[in-house]
């Protein structure tokens, strides 16, 4: 490895909980997490080396040379202007949506964005290797050491700006948790009925694996892109028991006939 870092993890959710182990297999030290809760902060700890719990974000004496901010959009801001961070640290954050300057009120030296596009859950682990990383820095030696980074990990890494960035991040809202809420509604409409919802299983892989092949546009099929009005209304008038989700279906299938 080019490059050994030494880090402190700022948080204790799920990008904390997976991203930290992960830099400790591919060879860097994790020195510290911090969590408001203390006892998050120790079982996240337990699962490292050698790393302390701390629940003061007082890092002066840390040796470590790289601090990653893995919170909630809404705490990075306190957390970068309350954080005491050694002389020449780098201080990155983990968010798709906040600006690079938000950490410019750190006492950090260096800041940056280490950006990992994934929907993260502590139960399931997630090979690093397929999950791309966006970043940005203040300066081109921390974008370097952030491309080195994320090297030691085997992922992608592509430099993307903060307006960009938001882009990303909304597109992967629709591509993720709104295609997962659509499933959602699928499960719940099978489960009103008392049906097995793995009867769905085998179209949801394959949709997804056609819309990955041949593109979204040339995979869409159903009711509403062969304008099939018979089906929708027959459809709608199903839905009539819960009227956000008749409405839901209305407006979808009219997205899709405009689309077309």
């Amino acid at each position: 490895m080019d490059m050994k870092f030494t880090i402190a993890i700022i948080g204790t959710g799920n990008v904390a909980w997976h991203l930290s182990s992960a830099l400790e297999n591919a060879g860097h030290e994790i020195l510290e997490v911090y969590g408001r809760d203390i006892q998050k902060a120790r079982q996240l700890s337990s699962r490292l080396y050698a790393t302390e719990p701390q629940n003061h974000l007082d890092f002066t004496e840390s040796s470590a040379n790289l601090f990653i901010i893995a919170v909630s959009d809404q705490a990075i801001a306190p957390i970068a202007e309350a954080v005491l961070l050694p002389e020449r640290s780098i201080l990155v954050h983990t968010s798709g949506t906040m600006p690079l300057d938000i950490l410019s009120y750190s006492s950090a030296d260096f800041t940056g964005i280490l950006y990992p596009l994934q929907g993260f859950t502590k139960s399931r682990e997630v090979s690093f290797e397929e999950v791309p990383f966006l970043l940005e820095a203040a300066d081109k030696k921390t974008l370097k050491n952030l491309k080195k980074l994320c090297k030691s990990l085997k992922a992608p890494s592509y430099e993307i700006r903060s307006k960009d960035r938001r882009s990303v991040h909304v597109a992967a809202v629709f591509a993720a948790n709104f295609t997962n809420h659509m499933v959602f509604l699928a499960e719940s409409i099978m489960k009103r009925e008392g049906l097995d919802f793995d009867i769905l299983k085998p179209l949801i892989i394959e949709q997804m694996n056609k819309t990955l092949l041949l593109g979204a546009s040339e995979a869409q099929t159903g009711p509403a892109i062969r304008n099939d009005i018979n089906t929708l209304e027959n459809h709608h008038d199903y839905l009539s028991y819960n009227e956000q989700l008749a409405e839901i279906y209305r407006n979808i299938s009219q997205d899709i006939m405009d689309a077309n």
